[in-house]
Formats: C-alpha cells, structure tokens, sequence
C-alpha cells in the first residue's frame, strides 16, 4: 500500500474526510495519514481501541511514536492518560491493552533513526511550557534527534507565528481550537503535513489552539 507516500506534496486532512478501517485485531480500529507497505509499514495513524481491547505483542522494527489523544493506553511497561507522550525505540517491544474507556492514539511507526535509541514518557499534562518565538505562543519539547524536533503548542487566540523555514518538512495535528494558514482552516483533529523546502505562516483566530508539531524528519527531494 501507498497512502499518501509523496513527501513533496502537501497533505491536510480533516475530521470530515476520516474513513476508520477496521485492524485485523478486534476492536482495533484505524484512521491511516500516510503508509508505505501493508502491515509492517512505515506509517502515520490514528488508532482506535474499543473499551476492554488489546493488540497482540509486538517488536518494533523501526520504532513506535505514539501521542494518547482520548481514553487511556495501556501495555505490560505502564498506562497511560491522555497527553501522555511515548516513544518505543527500534528493537522494544510490549502488548497494548486498554480498559473501559476505550483510547485513541496518534501512532508512528517505522520512522526512528538507528541511534535514536532512549525510551520516552512524558505526561504532557502538567508542562513545563516554555515562551515560543513569538509573544502568544508557548511550546512544550517532547523529543529532539539530529534534526528532527517534536513539540506542543499553546497558540492564544489571534495569533501570527511568523514565518517557518521548513527545510526537512513539518507535520502538524491539531488538538484543541483551529490553527489556520493562507491556504485553509484546519479545525481540532485535522493532520497537515507540509513538504521539505516549504516556507509556512500558521495563525490562530479568535479560538486559539493546541497543536502537535514534528519537524525535520522527511526525506529531502
């Protein structure tokens, strides 16, 4: 499968253009962004767990990059809430288990550099967020590796980031509010992915929002 698989094309999807597809675990649903193979596959997911489910034990070959956006995720290492930021380096493995309140997630997988190789839980939850580089943008670091950079941001309400050089790309999931730009509105839930070599002038009205932010990590023409 080739979902998506142009990283010199700009993609943005919203919540209304989401068709869930059914995994072959029961009860295991996904919502797939971009994918380059079939079920091992380097890939960009939503994933949807009904209350009381699992996902059977797993390596990961290429590491895993998960952001729990609903519910509660859980596997044999811990659980963990919403906003709670994971990072399964190449050659891990675990069970993915969740309770009654079912979880989503944001997952990568297939996409860790050899030698990024520390383990990571964050609870986004309780910061620290840190002053941005404009006034009304605050960031939360999550993970930094040669040049790939992956933060939250806080964005207040009518705000104009300036302009971003992206010279290794940039994704975007929006978590709360609507983060907008010169060529659309991308409300709660929307995923953007913008090109190596993109320059990007993001602002917010008078919603605000929070968004994930992965920098620097697609492959260059």
């Amino acid at each position: 499968m080739r979902l998506n698989a142009d990283f010199q094309a700009r993609v943005a999807l919203t919540p209304d253009q989401y068709r869930w597809v059914a995994s072959p675990t029961p009860g295991v649903e996904r919502m797939m962004l971009d994918r380059i193979g079939e079920e091992v596959a380097r890939a960009t997911s939503l994933v949807r767990y009904a209350p009381n489910s699992d996902f059977p034990p797993h390596e990961h070959g290429g590491g895993e990059e998960i952001l729990v956006l609903e519910g509660e995720f859980a596997d044999e290492h811990g659980a963990y809430p919403a906003g709670c930021y994971l990072r399964n380096p190449i050659g891990t493995a675990h069970a993915p288990r969740v309770g009654e309140q079912g979880a989503v997630i944001f997952v990568k997988l297939h996409q860790f550099e050899a030698a990024d190789t520390t383990r990571t839980v964050i609870d986004t939850r309780g910061g620290p967020w840190a002053d941005g580089p404009v006034a009304g943008i605050e960031t939360l670091p999550l993970h930094a590796f040669g040049d790939e950079r992956v933060r939250l941001e806080r964005w207040a309400p009518n705000t104009r980031g300036g302009e971003r050089d992206l010279p290794g790309g940039a994704e975007y999931l929006v978590l709360e509010g609507v983060l907008e730009d010169t060529e659309g509105t991308y409300p709660a839930g929307t995923w953007l992915r913008l090109p190596p070599g993109r320059r990007h002038a993001p602002f917010t009205g008078s919603a605000g929002a929070r968004v994930y932010v992965k920098t620097g990590h697609l492959p260059p023409a």
